[in-house]
């Protein structure tokens, strides 16, 4: 069974929307705003890459880094290298970039169930809230990576959802914290 990772980049109350610039989101691009830039705090985010075998993304993070990260072979080329998953409804085959490499689009959370069953190495899950929420929702996250950033945002999207569900407990296994405040959190699910 293959390991499902969820990164990300979360403040303290619990925002994951707009890390980066985003038209519309009033808080965007808070990991760059305010804090100094420490590259060790990023250690993380190239081992990630280093260690996972496919990314998954729901559509809106795939249309958002699908017409940037392929041109970013310096920063992302074991990303752009490997397998890619798009969950979407909506999205046709004639949708997808031919400059990423294989992706895939899959329809449903039984798709990713099935997609955990077999061989491979991790996947891991960048951006794409509303679909972590949803697979945190059906226990199919084995493992959260947060780089938990100083700022109380307010509004957002978070990255729980508020579905009444039973309680999950998450064991620390790996921790470190920055002097610009930004804390590493690394935490498996228990089952």
């Amino acid at each position: 069974m293959r390991t499902l990772i969820y990164t990300a980049f979360v403040s303290v109350d619990g925002v994951v929307q707009g890390p980066g610039p985003e038209d519309g989101y009033r808080n965007g691009g808070w990991t760059f705003q305010g804090i100094d830039f420490l590259e060790d705090v990023y250690e993380l985010k190239g081992r990630e890459q280093e260690e996972a075998s496919a990314l998954l993304l729901g559509r809106v993070s795939y249309e958002a880094f699908a017409p940037v990260w392929p041109t970013m072979t310096a920063e992302f080329p074991k990303y752009n290298a490997m397998p890619k998953y798009v969950v979407s409804t909506t999205l046709k085959e004639d949708d997808l970039v031919d400059d990423w490499g294989d992706i895939t689009i899959l329809r449903s959370i039984d798709d990713i169930a099935a997609l955990k069953e077999t061989d491979g190495g991790p996947i891991s899950i960048h951006g794409s809230a509303s679909l972590a929420r949803g697979l945190a929702d059906a226990g199919l996250i084995d493992r959260y990576h947060l780089l938990v950033f100083p700022w109380v945002l307010g509004a957002g999207k978070r990255m729980w959802s508020e579905t009444d569900k039973d309680r999950q407990k998450l064991a620390l296994v790996e921790s470190a914290s920055y002097a610009n405040g930004v804390q590493k959190l690394c935490y498996e699910v228990v089952r």
